[in-house]
């Protein structure tokens, strides 16, 4: 007997693919006000879980546990994720575990600061 998924279940999976990838999409316009490089690619987004109801969790951090804009990104960081259609809520989690540093940082965020000759 082999499994073959129903239809909708593949459907679903296929939506729930796209959601993720809307709100990375999302979340790539949203850049820190002191670095020219979206929170994204600067790593600052630790995790994004999507629950069967659409419901969006996202643990990030900061570059600085003193930054002065935390809360203006936290909350550039939540509506850009609340304005994916397709997301009924959204949960931040600001953490300072483990600690930001520059090896997060995706390749083209190294390359637009020029860091990416060691």
């Amino acid at each position: 007997m082999t499994f073959r998924p129903s239809v909708t279940s593949v459907v679903m999976l296929l939506y729930d693919m796209n959601l993720e990838r809307d709100i990375i999409r999302a979340l790539r316009q949203v850049y820190d006000p002191e670095i020219p490089v979206n929170v994204y690619d600067l790593g600052l987004i630790y995790e994004i879980r999507v629950n069967e109801e659409h419901e969006v969790y996202v643990q990030m951090t900061l570059t600085a546990p003193n930054c002065p804009m935390a809360d203006y990104v936290v909350a550039q960081v939540k509506e850009a994720v609340e304005d994916v259609p397709g997301v009924v809520s959204v949960e931040i989690d600001l953490v300072w575990e483990p600690v930001w540093d520059r090896s997060r940082m995706s390749e083209e965020a190294l390359v637009e600061l020029g860091l990416d000759a060691d």
